[in-house]
């Protein structure tokens, strides 16, 4: 333990005025109301429902969350696994839904050793295994009898999911799957809760037929004796060591030699091998061997919005708690320090980041929505055409299919890279003590990250989302394209583009989003001419595919943002200056977006060099004077309990200070710690009141 500060240290209290009358006042300036918006967004039902398993999981000593700033890796391993256990005694005792589950595990908010268990293996096998291999392997699973991951990422193949180099090789004679790692590079990598955790794997291996390869298909592996919890023979398996963050989760490799698995291990629900024929019996629909990604991806989607939340939310209330220099032009001879939130280039900052999560919010509930309503759908699409030489061909599936995919790889790359550069803008919005782990933005940032790369790298996906356009684009003007919406605004472009389009962004909604439609519908076209007329090569246009990627999935967010302010039922949940507030952050989420994309506006003839200049003077400096008034209530609405944030710089009730320095002084193990200096002595540590058994010596 680390002795307490002496009394006169105990009795200073921060200079005025205080943090908490500074939100106070803050809070004051707005009278949004905070619990209406909340409902709003999450449902009064939802809300009630986490505030009860926040109260179980606070009463509980093995979340503390006193010391994982702390804590090196090989110390939050263990108490990660610990958490992770109780976790699941929880759900079992209070009898927690899926969504329950979640969101626990959003509020104790680190990467657990159960993670890939609970989401990719159990999603994979649910979604991929017949009804037998539901009794087999999911049934176990469910209850944890079975702690599985999801092993598709190598050491030498990441986003080529084609690629990659394991095998699974038929054997007729005993009708078993062979599983090897012909290369170094074939090792499994990356792969969450497989490095000291995970007993069982689906691994996604090329199967092997007669010495034909068709392709990537799952595979459900034992790797660890259920007993013993020691590699099986033929499997080598371990953790893959410290990352910059996601250091609570045990990333693993896997390497097999020769380790055969029954016929039944194979995920056979679209594919499979006939035991009679030895032949291989197509999937109804290619696509559906990777349902499990897409599922991923649209759950990266709806978590951006509140990923990014969080540091705004941190950084918004520090930013009003925080002074810094005198407004020079005050005339009222003032001499104290003005709050940072009220400077212009702060508000520039973080404001429309503030926008973006309510943006990507409401695009991610419409994706959630998407899926789940084309899920049954998608499982009965067939797809008879065989896959082109070229990597855009014109049928790969049904279009269903083929609009979810790209949608969640679009939205995927979108909003997870908005999120993560967000986050860094929030630290850096915060000052110096945006550095301090104590600020709660550093972890949740590190941790945040891969998510940038893993389920597909933000730049590879946006091959799939140009892919996906150039083939609607060409399907239209055959006169072939199914009716969606990516179908009609391309249709719109055409038959306008000549006479070209007035809109007036500057007071109309609807006109935003349709500028943002004829951007990506310009884009598409002028891809389409470099491909298909001037016979331009894949990899020389694939910066053309990048910004068209982007366009269109901007396009989308901006459109769903849209969307949900035209609810019904906005008019009668909401309050006036909530709803004006909201129309607020949906024009400067897309006129900030649009000014930052402003030569692709320009050169598509979307929009005049005069509107764009109004855009950048007025509608966005007047948009971020709007909305101040309204920041703090509006950070409020996500409802983010301290508890949960565990950050000193974004507490609710502003006392910034004085929890920084109590965190500093009386909970840092290193100030128990008396140390020997001088480099003549050998001696290290005098005295160690932490009770750790530090090396003394040298």
């Amino acid at each position: 333990m680390v002795a307490p500060p002496p009394d006169w240290v105990a009795k200073l209290t921060p200079s005025g005025p205080q943090g908490s009358e500074l939100l106070a006042t803050e809070r004051a300036k707005s009278n949004i109301n905070i619990d209406k918006l909340s409902n709003f967004m999450f449902g009064k039902e939802a809300l009630e429902n986490n505030a009860k398993i926040l109260a179980i999981l606070q009463s509980e000593k093995v979340f503390d969350k006193s010391q994982n700033a702390f804590m090196g890796r090989v110390e939050k391993f263990p108490v990660a696994l610990a958490r992770a256990k109780k976790l699941r005694q929880l759900q079992v005792k209070h009898n927690w839904s899926i969504e329950d589950y979640r969101v626990a595990d959003g509020l104790i908010s680190e990467p657990g050793p159960y993670g890939l268990h609970a989401s990719m293996f159990l999603t994979a096998l649910r979604d991929q295994g017949t009804a037998e291999q539901h009794k087999l392997f999911l049934e176990p699973a469910e209850n944890y009898k079975y702690i599985g991951c999801y092993a598709q990422t190598e050491l030498g193949h990441g986003s080529n999911v084609r690629g990659l180099e394991t095998t699974a090789t038929w054997d007729p004679a005993d009708q078993t799957f062979v599983i090897h790692s012909p290369h170094l590079t074939a090792s499994k990598w990356w792969i969450g809760s497989l490095g000291r955790t995970a007993n069982y794997a689906v691994v996604m291996a090329q199967l092997i037929l007669n010495g034909k390869s068709f392709g990537p298909h799952p595979f459900v592996v034992q790797v660890r004796d259920l007993k013993t919890h020691q590699p099986l023979d033929g499997v080598y398996v371990g953790d893959i060591g410290p990352k910059f963050g996601y250091n609570t989760m045990d990333n693993g490799f896997l390497l097999f030699n020769k380790v055969k698995i029954p016929h039944v291990n194979m995920l056979a629900k679209y594919s499979s091998v006939d035991v009679k024929t030895n032949k291989y019996v197509r999937p109804a629909a290619a696509s559906l061997v990777y349902g499990t990604m897409t599922w991923v991806r649209s759950t990266i989607v709806l978590q951006s919005g509140q990923t990014l939340a969080r540091g705004v939310t941190i950084a918004t209330r520090y930013c009003a708690v925080r002074r810094q220099f005198q407004d020079r032009d005050d005339v009222s001879n003032d001499v104290t320090e003005n709050q940072v939130l009220n400077y212009s280039m702060v508000q520039f900052r973080l404001l429309p980041l503030l926008a973006s999560t309510f943006a990507l919010h409401f695009t991610g509930k419409a994706m959630m929505e998407m899926y789940t309503q084309n899920q049954d759908r998608m499982k009965k699409a067939v797809a008879n055409t065989r896959r082109g030489a070229g990597p855009e061909e014109l049928q790969s599936g049904s279009d269903m299919l083929a609009d979810l995919h790209a949608t969640s790889c679009g939205l995927k790359a979108l909003g997870s890279t908005i999120a993560a550069e967000g986050l860094e803008v929030c630290r850096r919005a915060c000052g110096g003590h945006g550095y301090s782990q104590f600020s709660g933005i550093g972890s949740w940032y590190a941790d945040y990250l891969p998510t940038t790369t893993w389920e597909g790298d933000n730049y590879m996906l946006t091959q799939q989302v140009a892919r996906y356009l150039l083939k609607s684009a060409r399907a239209v003007l055959k006169g072939k394209a199914p009716v969606n919406d990516t179908t009609e605004i391309f249709r719109t472009f055409l038959d306008a583009q000549d006479k070209g389009c007035a809109f007036d962004i500057l007071s109309n909604d609807g006109d935003i989003v349709a500028a943002f439609a004829w951007r990506t519908s310009y884009l598409t076209f002028e891809a389409l001419k470099h491909r298909d007329v001037e016979k331009q090569s894949w990899n020389s246009l694939l910066v053309d595919f990048w910004r068209l990627s982007t366009a269109h999935s901007q396009y989308l967010v901006v459109k769903n943002f849209y969307d949900a302010l035209q609810s019904s039922s906005l008019t009668y949940e909401l309050d006036s200056v909530s709803i004006t507030t909201m129309h607020q952050l949906f024009r400067l989420f897309a006129l900030s977006t649009l000014e930052k994309e402003a030569s692709e506006f320009y050169s598509s003839s979307a929009l005049t060099v005069r509107q764009i200049q109004l855009v950048r003077t007025k509608s966005v400096m007047q948009l971020l004077a709007d909305i101040r008034p309204h920041a703090l209530r509006l950070v409020d609405a996500w409802q983010f309990p301290d508890w949960q944030l565990d950050s000193s710089l974004g507490r609710k009730d502003g006392k910034v200070y004085e929890d920084m320095f109590y965190r500093a002084s009386q909970l840092n193990p290193l100030n128990g710690l008396t140390v020997d200096p001088y480099p003549e002595s050998d001696v290290l540590i005098k005295n160690d009141e932490t009770g750790r058994g530090l090396q003394a010596k040298l």
